[in-house]
């Protein structure tokens, strides 16, 4: 994962039973709570944003997502006004 040095702080506002059952999983995984917030923050976010950069497709799938590409657009007359009136 990421090991820059550690500049940077992040507070957070939650409820004590929040925070409870967070130190209840740190000491789960015997790590502090930071180590814990940290490491499910950072998994959390590359999975986000995998999702949004890997896509995985089968040959059909491929095929239409190529066609898709290569079509030329569609009308959009609403947007087309929109466009050329603001509103």
């Amino acid at each position: 994962m990421l090991t820059s040095s550690k500049t940077q702080r992040v507070d957070l506002r939650i409820s004590p039973a929040a925070k409870e059952m967070i130190q209840a999983a740190a000491q789960a995984q015997d790590k502090t709570v930071s180590e814990f917030l940290l490491d499910s923050g950072l998994a959390s976010a590359a999975e986000t944003l995998a999702d949004r950069r890997l896509f995985i497709l089968d040959d059909a799938q491929w095929q239409a997502f190529q066609a898709a590409l290569d079509a030329p657009p569609r009308a959009r007359p609403r947007l087309a006004r929109l466009m050329k009136t603001g509103r």
